[in-house]
């Protein structure tokens, strides 16, 4: 049996729903979520390994005009992601009018002759379901997409004909990853998405995107299974730091008992979680604070 692989980047609007779907098709959680949009600011690389079919998603930040250096980083991940793949998947939202957004997308795929299939995300939200078949026909003639999939991550309508739509886009060759991979994340930034994610929706009005979170360390004990995690949450302000530590440090414990169930979850394993809050004003516009963060000080021309 001949092998077949494909790279295909998941790009569209922030908040569509990309990181949802990528989680249900690799059928386990690498990319956080939250109702926020650009909750998602790297490019994430989840595997998918079924029979001789080797599906590589990697999943953008959403696409939206930049405000600050880390909004400009996040828009170069985009352009580099779809310059780099074989195929892209882009994700909308059921009964939305077609974005600018998604134009300058559609664009891009033109100038780089890049085969695309196009997800309608969100459709169990979608009361109306001729809204749809409506918005099907505005933005099918924009571009010759080789399969129009109306979906939903929440109840995983059509994610079976969705997942068939993207293996059609293999091509023969080796695999690029082992067949038990699932994503090319350091432990270290999952265990930070994963504590990140956690704020996003516990504090979800209270603190704005102005949160970034880093592993100090992460090692594993040689005795009795546990794993050894400390991480630090920056906020821009003061005010903000005491939001997320709580009265009595409430949230912030909070915060940490629901980031360690997930990260046992992940991990498979006992973690020992310790966070603590710091404060960096203004650290999205700060190269030397976003460089240590790992965010590619190239990106930041």
């Amino acid at each position: 049996m001949k092998q077949k692989t494909a790279f295909i980047a998941i790009v569209g609007r922030p908040n569509v729903g990309k990181s949802s779907l990528l989680n249900q098709l690799l059928g386990q959680k690498v990319a956080i979520v939250s109702s926020k949009p650009q909750t998602t600011r790297t490019r994430i690389m989840g595997v998918l390994t079924e029979e001789d079919v080797q599906l590589v998603f990697v999943d953008t930040p959403g696409l939206h005009r930049p405000r600050n250096d880390l909004d400009r980083y996040m828009l170069r991940s985009v352009n580099e992601s779809v310059a780099g793949v074989d195929a892209c998947l882009l994700v909308t939202e059921a009964g939305r009018a077609v974005s600018e957004e998604e134009k300058t997308l559609i664009e891009k795929f033109r100038a780089l002759s890049l085969p695309a299939v196009l997800a309608i995300n969100k459709t169990d939200l979608c009361r109306d379901k001729q809204e749809i078949g409506e918005q099907i026909l505005k933005i099918a003639p924009l571009y010759d997409f080789a399969a129009v999939v109306p979906c939903s991550a929440q109840t995983r309508e059509g994610l079976s004909d969705l997942k068939q739509e993207l293996r059609a886009m293999a091509q023969e060759g080796d695999f690029l990853f082992e067949e038990d991979m699932l994503t090319d994340q350091p432990e270290r930034v999952i265990a930070a998405e994963i504590v990140r994610e956690k704020v996003l929706r516990l504090l979800d009005r209270e603190v704005p995107h102005g949160v970034a979170v880093f592993v100090e360390r992460m090692r594993e004990r040689e005795e009795g299974g546990l794993t050894d995690i400390d991480a630090t949450i920056y906020c821009e302000r003061e005010s903000h730091k005491g939001i997320l530590i709580g009265k009595g440090g409430a949230m912030l414990k909070k915060i940490g008992t629901y980031a360690r169930a997930d990260m046992e979850r992940f991990f498979g394993c006992h973690i020992h979680l310790k966070l603590w809050v710091k404060v960096k004003e203004d650290w999205r516009n700060r190269e030397g604070i976003l460089r240590s963060l790992g965010y590619d000080s190239s990106d930041f021309d």
